[in-house]
């Protein structure tokens, strides 16, 4: 029996947009491997600054923002929250990235989960995809911690492979191979598990609560 071997497109959305925004078809993995996409047709999506508004240029880092008949009318019984989320007509998706010349889309981080570490701003998942490769590391979880000189300190929280050794100076040494300086996280904890949802999502806020007090021992 021949086998028939199936196209795999990388996408990207949320619910809120049922659920696509952007597509990279097959033919463009090889060309554009770290990106989400272009828009849908039926989708209209700019990157803006976060605090003003304003549409930014190619490359630069914003919100991603979208306009599209397949969009939520709003949340259930929440309508402080549906003004929020589609201020200036435009849906906002939460969603740090930004756009290349030829309309690409790359996703950075979750706004929230971005850390401002001594005024410079820091993808946790930037940190999360260095310390994965460390043989080590089953899971690992970055948030930022309140910190009196960096204003955010860089925390990693990690769950080991079965049979690994707690060694937080082995972790370090790898994350100074693998960072710049200020993406070195300041305190790494283990933890058994982390906190998910019912649908597998992690749940930084939790982590955020648990580890307010960056001396917090796991």
């Amino acid at each position: 029996m021949a086998h028939q071997l199936l196209a795999q497109n990388n996408c990207y959305g949320q619910s809120e947009i049922a659920p696509l925004a952007t597509v990279l078809l097959p033919h463009e993995h090889t060309e554009c491997p770290p990106f989400a996409g272009r828009p849908l047709q039926t989708v209209r999506t700019q990157i803006v600054d976060p605090v003003t508004g304003q549409e930014c240029q190619p490359g630069e880092q914003g919100e991603i923002v979208h306009r599209s008949p397949q969009l939520m009318v709003g949340y259930w019984g929440k309508p402080e929250a549906t003004a929020e989320a589609f201020k200036d007509g435009w849906f906002h998706s939460g969603d740090l990235g930004y756009q290349d010349d030829a309309g690409y889309i790359y996703i950075v981080d979750r706004i929230k989960d971005v850390v401002n570490t001594g005024g410079v701003l820091v993808a946790s998942r930037d940190v999360e995809e260095a310390l994965y490769q460390h043989p080590s590391v089953a899971e690992v979880a970055v948030i930022g911690v309140p910190d009196e000189k960096w204003i955010e300190a860089i925390c990693a929280i990690t769950v080991l492979r079965e049979g690994h050794p707690r060694d937080p100076d082995a972790l370090m040494t790898h994350a100074k191979s693998q960072l710049a300086g200020f993406k070195i996280p300041k305190h790494i904890h283990f933890v058994d598990e982390l906190p998910k949802n019912s649908a597998g999502k992690l749940l930084k806020r939790k982590l955020r609560e648990q580890f307010l007090n960056p001396s917090s021992e796991a």
